[in-house]
Formats: structure tokens, sequence, C-alpha cells
């Protein structure tokens, strides 16, 4: 199977505009946006200035429009991140906050919730999150079935431990679960061993690009989606662009997102096409 990372995903043009954002002004007021949730954005977008302007490049996601994030797990998403590892969960609750964001949710590299859960559940809860998500299995290009089976089976027994804590794991899809083996879609595997109380699914709308669309999985799965990534793409151009401007059908999606479970969505696309992405899902109406 092809590996494709989240640096391929998200582009590397885009890091080159990531400190302008720093510049930005101050937040929108809250206005109508969909199924009447914030606007989030994904901070893996910023890793280039997260970790060095933590206060700053909050700001500058606040002064585009956005109204939540995603944070991702600092112990775990390497040297761009390391900075914050120093700060208590109390600091980070703070910063955020003095921002004017909210967050609830978090990602995590597998091997990280495998080996140290307890204490991210811990920081977890201090930071006040209501949402762990697992990054993705990153099993080997060759990776059978049974490979994803097990993942997905170890991946419910975490998924007991954190509901215990109050805490709901969630498991984000990159483009090679929307691959075959021997015929069967991984993604349907995986909805197949997931348990669907204890693992929910957050699902990266970016696999239009395959030609698949998240609608049709919110209803086919009914109730099992916590929250979403969001990603447009463009087939006359095969590349992404900003929300609004490619094929997705951006009111048909949301209509049906909350019978699907969604509670909570978050941008994650080139630095340079944030803002009008958070413009076009701030005046849409479903």
């Amino acid at each position: 199977m092809q590996t494709i990372t989240r640096r391929d995903f998200l582009g590397r043009g885009g890091m080159a505009t990531a400190a302008a954002l720093l510049a930005c002004g101050r937040p929108w007021t809250a206005q109508a946006n969909p199924l009447g949730m914030p606007i989030g954005v994904q901070t893996y977008i910023m890793r280039d200035t997260i970790g060095k302007d933590f206060a700053g490049t909050l700001r500058g996601l606040a002064g585009l429009g956005f109204q939540s994030i995603e944070m991702c797990s600092p112990p775990g998403y390497g040297e761009s991140w390391e900075p914050l590892t120093k700060l208590t969960a109390k600091q980070m609750r703070e910063a955020i906050r003095a921002a004017g964001l909210s967050c609830e949710s978090c990602h995590y590299p597998n091997v990280e919730l495998r080996e140290h859960l307890d204490e991210r559940v811990a920081y977890a809860k201090e930071l006040g999150l209501t949402q762990m998500v697992i990054s993705g299995f990153w099993l080997k290009k060759d990776a059978s079935l049974d490979d994803w089976r097990k993942a997905a089976d170890e991946c419910n027994r975490l998924g007991e431990r954190t509901r215990k804590a109050g805490i709901q794991l969630a498991f984000h899809n990159h483009h090679f679960e929307f691959e075959t083996i021997d015929g069967t879609l991984i993604y349907d595997e995986l909805m197949r061993r997931l348990d669907p109380d204890l693992v929910k699914m957050q699902f990266q709308v970016a696999v239009i690009s395959l030609g698949f669309k998240a609608v049709t999985y919110f209803r086919k799965y009914p109730g099992r989606f916590l929250s979403l990534h969001l990603a447009d793409y463009s087939n006359e151009l095969k590349t992404s662009v900003p929300v609004g401007q490619g094929v997705v059908d951006w009111k048909e999606l949301f209509s049906e997102a909350k019978a699907a479970g969604v509670k909570n969505y978050f941008v994650e696309m080139g630095a340079e096409l944030l803002k009008p992405s958070c413009e076009y899902l701030r005046k849409l109406t479903v």
C-alpha cells in the first residue's frame, strides 16, 4: 500500500505562509456557521511556528476567524512541538483561552497512547479535553488485513480505558485506509472491527480526491462519527483548494453530519488556504 504522510497531504508550499498568520488582528465575533459549532482548525498546519511562538500562533488563527483548535500532543509530534512539552496543562489551557479559542480535542500517535496512556489521559483531563484522536496506525506498507484487525482490536482496548476516564477516543483516517486488500476496503474493515461506542471516527474529507464522499459513510455508518477534518479539492486543477471552492457539496455534508454523530470539525489544509476557508464557513448556512 502507498503511504501518504500528513506533510504530503497538506502540501509543502503552504508552510511558507504560516508566519504571516502571526500578524493577524483581533478574533472575529461569533457568527452563523454550519451546525452552530465553533469553526475549528487543526494546529498541525502551524507546526513551523507553534513551538516558537505558541501565543502568537494562536492569536493569528483567532484573527482569521477560527474559534477552536485541535491540538497535537507535543511529546509525540517531534522537534517542532518539543518546546510545548515544557508547558503544564494549565498553562496551555490558559494560553488557548487568552487567544479567544477553545480546545476539546487532540491528536496522538498510536504508539504514544500505547506506551503512555495514563499520563496522556491525566494531562488531557487537566487541559479540558473530551476527545483524544489516534492520528493513524502507521502500519507497514505491506500490512495485511489481519494487521489492520489487530491494530483495531488494540484501539478498542485503548478506547475502553479512555472511556473510564470520561474521554472519547477516535480514529483519524488518511488516504491509505481507502485502499483495498484482497478486494476489501480497509476503511470498511476497520468499521467492522472497531467498537462503535469505544472508538468513534474522525473523517478526513480530503479523501474526496480519491472519489470517496464523506456523506456516503455518514449514511452507511450513522452515529459513528465524532468529528471532521475539512479539506476541498479541484478535479480540474488536481490540487487542494479552499473550502467551498472545490467539489465537496458542503451543504449536503453538514446536513448529514449531525445524524452521523459529528460534534466538531477542523479545517486542515495548507496555511495559505485557511483564511478563505474560514470566511466560507462563517457564511455557510445549512
